[in-house]
C-alpha cells in the first residue's frame, strides 16, 4: 500500500511550492532562460493570427451583442499548453537535489597544556601579564586543534589537573578562561609535580602521539618530584615534552604602589631546566619574551603536532524531472480534451 502511493506522491501540489522550486539545482540551468520566452510566443502567435486571420462579415443588432463569461475560457488551452511547454523545459532542465556526506577519519595526538599560575607569572612584561597572554594564546591554539584530545594542568607549589583530555574545545576554552591566581594557595612552582600530574593524565592514552606543552617562567621550587625524574617518567610513557619559557630578563613592570607609581623588578630567568626537560622529554624549548614571541611559538609547536585526517565526501543526487514531465503529460492530456469541447470555436482554431 505504501509502495502504491509513493507512485502517485507526484501529484502533490506541494512540488509547485516557491520554496520547493528555488531549493532546487539545475543539471542544464540555461534551458530555464526559454520558459520566458513561451509567453513570448503565443503573443505573437495572436498578433499575427488577429492581424491575418480570414474574417466572415455577420450583422446584428447592436442592442441584442452581448459578451458572455464563457468567451474567455477559449483562452484556456493556449494556458494549458503553456504550461505543458513550461513543465517539458522545466524537466529538461533537470532539477535535482544534492546531499553531502562527509566521512572524517583522524589519528588524533592527546595533548595537555601544563600552565604556570605563580605570583610571577602577575609579571607585565607580556601584556596584560604573562598569565592572561598565555590563556589568550592557549586558547587560539585550543580552537586551530582538530579532533585532538586536549587536557589542562594548572601549577604553582601545587599543581592539579583542571580539565581531562576532551574535544569539547568550547568547554576547555571556558576553563582557560576561568584560571586565575587564587586556583592554588600555596607559593611556589611545582614544575616537576605538574609533569606528573599531566603524565598521569597521558599515561593510559592510545593516541598514537602523547604531547605535553609546559609553559612557566621559573626554576623549581615546590614539589615532592623532581622535574627530570618527572620529564624521564613522561618520556617512558613516549610522551613529547614542549617547555616554554616565559617572561624577559631585566627590569620588569610588575603593578602599582598605593599611590599608583608603577613598580619594578629585576628579573632573571633560570632556563636550564626548561631546557633539560625538553631534552629529556625529545622535545624543543622555546623562550617567548613577548605576546608576539609566545603566539609564534604556539603557533610553530602547532606545525610541528598535526592530526593526520582522512576526509571522505559521499554525494547522493536525486532527479526530480520526472515529476514534472508527468505533470506536463497530464496537462497535454487535459489540453487533448479541451480541444474536443464547446471551448474552442472550430472555425478559428
Amino acid at each position: 500500500m505504501e509502495n502504491w502511493a509513493k507512485r502517485f506522491d507526484w501529484l502533490d501540489l506541494k512540488w509547485f511550492n516557491p520554496d520547493t522550486l528555488l531549493g532546487f539545482q539545475f543539471e542544464n540551468t540555461i534551458i530555464l532562460y526559454f520558459i520566458g520566452l513561451i509567453p513570448v510566443v503565443f503573443l505573437l502567435r495572436f498578433i499575427l493570427f488577429v492581424n491575418f486571420r480570414q474574417r466572415v462579415e455577420v450583422a446584428f443588432f447592436k442592442n441584442i451583442l452581448r459578451v458572455h463569461w464563457t468567451v474567455y475560457l477559449r483562452y484556456l488551452p493556449d494556458m494549458l499548453m503553456c504550461l505543458v511547454l513550461a513543465l517539458i523545459l522545466f524537466s529538461l532542465a533537470r532539477p535535482q537535489k544534492t546531499t553531502e556526506n562527509l566521512e572524517r577519519t583522524s589519528e588524533g595526538i592527546d595533548i595537555v597544556l601544563v600552565l604556570d599560575i605563580s605570583e610571577s607569572m602577575k609579571m607585565k612584561d607580556l601584556n596584560p601579564d604573562r598569565l592572561e597572554a598565555a590563556k589568550e594564546v592557549a586558547k587560539e591554539f585550543v580552537s586551530g586543534r582538530i579532533q585532538d584530545r586536549i587536557g589542562l594542568v594548572v601549577f604553582s607549589g601545587e599543581a592539579f589537573s583542571l580539565s581531562p583530555l576532551t574535544t569539547d574545545y568550547s568547554l576547555l576554552n571556558r576553563f582557560i578562561e576561568g584560571i586565575d591566581f587564587q586556583m592554588i594557595q600555596k607559593p611556589g612552582t611545582a614544575i616537576g609535580l605538574a609533569i606528573g600530574v599531566a603524565t598521569n593524565r597521558l599515561m593510559d592514552s592510545k593516541a598514537k602521539s602523547k604531547v605535553m606543552i609546559l609553559l612557566s617562567d621559573g626554576d623549581n621550587t615546590a614539589g615532592n618530584i623532581d622535574p627530570f625524574t618527572a620529564a624521564r617518567l613522561a618520556a617512558g610513557y613516549r610522551t613529547k615534552i614542549y617547555s616554554i619559557g616565559v617572561g624577559r630578563d631585566g627590569r620588569v613592570l610588575v603593578g602599582t604602589d598605593p599611590f599608583g607609581n608603577d613598580q619594578y623588578v629585576e628579573n632573571t630567568m633560570d632556563e636550564s631546566t626548561l631546557k633539560e626537560i625538553a631534552r629529556i622529554g625529545g622535545g624543543n624549548y622555546y623562550r617567548a619574551s613577548d605576546n608576539k614571541g609566545l603566539k609564534g611559538i604556539f603557533s610553530t609547536i602547532d606545525k610541528l603536532e598535526k592530526s593526520e585526517y582522512k576526509e571522505k565526501r559521499y554525494k547522493n543526487t536525486s532527479d526530480f524531472y520526472p515529476i514534472y514531465l508527468n505533470w506536463a503529460i497530464l496537462f497535454f492530456l487535459i489540453w487533448l480534451l479541451l480541444k474536443s469541447t464547446f471551448i474552442v470555436n472550430p472555425i478559428e482554431d
